[in-house]
């Protein structure tokens, strides 16, 4: 289990391939071997990038899910579109697909954020405006959150 740290600046050329950052490069070392799921991501207008074992995970939970429940069966649809297998290539290149860029509305400014588990893939601007939006928010965000939480979270 890696739990990824940092924000990154990354430039996409034109078949939206983009160099994986040294730092991000290094903290996929343990699971680069394995590959990659990449997919729209649920509330904000970025993607995820999923180690092979953290999909695999959240395949688990999925499957735990009744089919023949209409909600359940609609979510699994919607959750799994456009889910794309994806590896960084011998030059430390990842490709995104162009369904996925498209969808993404990333250009050829990249922002990959840090999400615990997982690598968030925006295109710069929508991350700038998605950090800025949220600022004010955000103290009542963490009180929300992470206020009632009554373990130590310091140690």
């Amino acid at each position: 289990m890696v739990n990824f740290i940092g924000t990154y600046e990354c430039k996409a050329d034109a078949k939206g391939r983009f160099m994986m950052p040294a730092a991000i490069k290094k903290q996929l070392t343990p699971v680069m071997q394995d590959g990659f799921v990449i997919k729209r991501a649920v509330f904000q207008p970025c993607l995820e990038l999923y180690p092979m074992d953290e999909w695999n995970k959240m395949m688990e939970k999925l499957n735990g899910l009744n089919r023949f429940n209409r909600k359940h069966n609609d979510f699994i649809r919607r959750f799994t579109a456009g889910v794309k297998t994806v590896e960084v290539d011998s030059n430390g290149r990842l490709l995104i697909p162009k369904d996925l860029i498209t969808i993404a509305g990333i250009t050829k400014e990249i922002t990959v954020s840090s999400s615990v588990r997982i690598l968030e893939i925006w295109d710069k601007q929508r991350y700038e405006s998605a950090i800025d939006d949220s600022l004010d928010d955000f103290a009542d965000l963490a009180e929300e959150v992470m206020g009632n939480d009554t373990t130590d979270l310091i140690s």
